[in-house]
């Protein structure tokens, strides 16, 4: 099992749950973060560091966003594997138009 950034993180890039990951499975696009489900541990160090709540372990992903599933796996991976994107450490929070901040 995995975790997944799911829909409040998009346009809403908050990067405080990069810094906790001991295994370092983020990266990133100009919109939002994705977990690597072939690198994350299920440790559950970032759930709680996501200032959107945008992160549900693989199993208890909302319905209405279980198309982050799929995204995560796909976009982690092409990321990871063009190079692009990997996040280790936090950076400063990029709020675009559609950031829906609670």
């Amino acid at each position: 099992m995995t975790h997944i950034v799911c829909q409040p993180c998009y346009d809403c890039k908050y990067t405080d749950c990069v810094a906790v990951c001991p295994v370092e499975c983020f990266w990133q696009d100009e919109k939002m973060l994705y977990i690597d489900p072939q690198d994350c541990i299920d440790c559950e160090a970032c759930v709680p560091e996501c200032p959107v709540e945008a992160i549900f372990a693989e199993a208890n992903t909302p319905g209405q966003w279980s198309s982050f599933i799929q995204l995560n796996a796909e976009r982690g991976t092409a990321l990871k594997s063009a190079g692009e994107g990997h996040i280790t450490e936090k950076g400063d929070a990029q709020e675009g138009a559609e950031c829906k901040k609670k």
